[in-house]
């Protein structure tokens, strides 16, 4: 591992200082994701900016009913929160099920959204890898990819964002915002992850030297009748092969509002809007939700050992709407 220097900050205007000052500089919040690419040689910072002394560990409700996520909240402490378990419940189930307790411990909601794929030639230095150097090449589309995308990929990459918890966050709306050199910016999560398209390597619309400072849930009825679900390949702690997000409010046996929203498919969290707009004024019906997850993922395109996820996914959708169908009906 290369020599680097240590900081720890003290407010939000000494660590994006920090950071401005030197390009060549990380923020370092729980380290689960950064210490690890720091060991494979993925990662080789100057300085490493420790964020989790700052004062953005709160969870707080906004005037407007919404709610505000400071982003070194631990993701134990985000999951156990009560407002996030009665307004969100699809997040609290979304962190639990992304890593082991000791994880969520030191994992923060900021560095979640910013850890990196977890594709093997990603990580490997001694492949190529047009994320990790722009122009390599992608093995992964002729080689291993069974675990790889299946929407919004392209030539230059087939890798797919490991969050759970960004998957729950996509479905409800949420906004990030950060603080620079120049002042205070802000996406929502639907926008906060750029397209493959041919640089990979750019991720986020993310400024340099920006820390992510909270994440804003608007406020939204429907989420309080929501489910994560997330299906792996052993049931000890592991990256998603599909996760789904939903919600649903049903009156009369016809769907009033849906969010939807897919994991482990994608370079990004995949909100399928297509799907929704399926949903929204459609009986609740198996019918309906085949046809709502089938409008979704009518734009796959599976590689030639990942496309079961096509099938995965939509056995999914369907089963998770059919729950919150069947609960919301009682």
């Amino acid at each position: 591992m290369r020599e680097f220097d240590y900081r720890r900050a003290d407010d939000v205007t000494g660590a994006v200082a920090l950071l401005d000052a030197d390009p060549d500089a990380r923020y370092l919040g729980g380290g689960t994701n950064l210490v690890d690419l720091m060991k494979n040689g993925v990662e080789a910072p100057a300085r490493l900016v420790d964020v989790r002394s700052l004062p953005l560990d709160r969870v707080e409700t906004g005037d407007d009913g919404s709610v505000r996520i400071g982003a070194t909240v631990t993701n134990s402490d985000l999951a156990a929160h009560p407002l996030i378990r009665d307004r969100y419940p699809a997040l609290t189930q979304a962190v639990l099920a992304g890593a082991s307790g000791q994880l969520r411990n030191m994992a923060t909601v900021g560095g979640n959204l910013l850890q990196r794929t977890r594709c093997g030639y990603f990580t490997d230095i001694t492949r190529p890898c047009n994320k990790r150097e722009p122009g390599s090449g992608c093995p992964a589309v002729e080689g291993e990819h069974h675990n790889h995308a299946v929407l919004g990929a392209s030539e230059h990459c087939v890798a797919v964002h490991p969050s759970d918890m960004g998957v729950a966050l996509t479905a409800f709306d949420a906004v990030v915002s950060w603080r620079t050199a120049d002042g205070a910016g802000e996406a929502p999560l639907t926008d906060f992850y750029l397209p493959v398209g041919d640089t990979p390597h750019r991720e986020t619309v993310l400024p340099p030297g920006a820390l992510i400072t909270h994440v804003t849930l608007p406020p939204a009825r429907v989420a309080a009748r929501s489910r994560y679900r997330k299906v792996r390949e052993r049931a000890s702690y592991a990256f998603a092969i599909g996760s789904v997000a939903a919600a649903l409010e049903v009156d009369d046996g016809v769907v009033r509002d849906a969010r939807l929203a897919l994991g482990a498919v994608a370079s990004r969290p995949w909100r399928a809007r297509l799907a929704e707009r399926v949903l929204v004024g459609a009986p609740a019906t198996a019918e309906y939700f085949v046809a709502a997850a089938d409008a979704e993922l009518a734009a796959a395109r599976p590689l030639p050992h990942n496309g079961y996820k096509v099938t995965l996914l939509r056995n999914l959708v369907v089963a998770v709407l059919t729950e919150l169908a069947e609960e919301t009906s009682r």
